[in-house]
């Protein structure tokens, strides 16, 4: 089976590092227009540019898709240079740590509004966009980047989870939803993959135990995501839509 993607479009939300960076170096070398999002590093995002190869003609978008007026000013500018969006990745989200039994309520409230507005209602807001385009050019594919830490414990990030756990509720029931209009809608659910965020995480004293926790004593790469997105993003997967794929490395078997 070989996989290009000439004359796509594909929009990766933080697509300046970590998977989304991963995602849009595989699908810029697969000959996709790549189109990322960036908060507030455009130094980042324009070296990811520059260092994509490729046919197609890439573009990076400022954009806080926690703030729902500016999602809909980002399609509209996307839309005028690009005339068919194909693929979504909604990868761009945070994790922000706070202790429920250490932290205030302020510091509580801030932390969910922040992380529930970006991981869940942002995504929420790219996908109604995308969809109702996708719809009118005949169809598309919309694939939701989740977490493993939806099914375990996630003692510290406990808005992270439930944010992560909304994300497959709301991708299944898309699924549903958007498949008269040829939009299928995947899931992929990584554990640890190694990136700049969690690269602390591995340089420090957990390593071991956490490459112990994997039988292939490793932990997942974000190419390894990507690999899986550019396979869902092809023609000839529509029927696993709904489907929320495990990347984590047989250390999380689910029943």
């Amino acid at each position: 089976m070989l996989i290009d993607f000439p004359g796509k479009t594909v929009l990766i939300t933080g697509g300046s590092r970590g998977i989304g960076k991963a995602c849009a170096q595989l699908f810029a070398s697969l000959n996709a227009n790549v189109v990322i999002t960036y908060v507030n590093n455009p130094a980042e995002a324009e070296q990811t540019l520059d260092n994509l190869g490729g046919k197609g003609k890439h573009a990076a978008f400022q954009l806080d898709q926690s703030k729902p007026t500016h999602v809909a000013r980002f399609y509209e500018k996307m839309l005028l240079k690009y005339s068919r969006l194909d693929v979504l990745i909604n990868n761009a989200g945070i994790c922000l740590e706070h202790k429920l039994n250490e932290a205030n309520y302020d510091g509580c409230q801030h932390n969910w509004e922040e992380t529930i507005n970006t991981n869940l209602n942002g995504v929420a807001n790219l996908c109604y966009f995308a969809s109702r385009h996708m719809g009118k050019k005949g169809g598309g594919k919309i694939i939701n980047i989740s977490s493993q830490s939806t099914f375990n414990d996630e003692l510290n990030h406990p808005a992270y989870a439930t944010s992560k756990a909304g994300l497959n509720a709301m991708s299944q029931s898309l699924a549903v939803s958007l498949a008269p209009q040829k939009v299928s809608v995947h899931v992929i659910a990584p554990g640890l993959p190694e990136t700049d965020t969690t690269s602390g995480i591995f340089r420090g004293t957990q390593e071991d135990s956490i490459k112990q926790q994997n039988p292939f004593n490793r932990v997942s790469t974000t190419e390894e995501v990507a690999r899986l997105a550019a396979v869902y993003a092809s023609p000839g997967f529509e029927f696993t839509s709904s489907g929320i794929n495990d990347i984590s490395d047989t250390s999380y078997l689910r029943h």
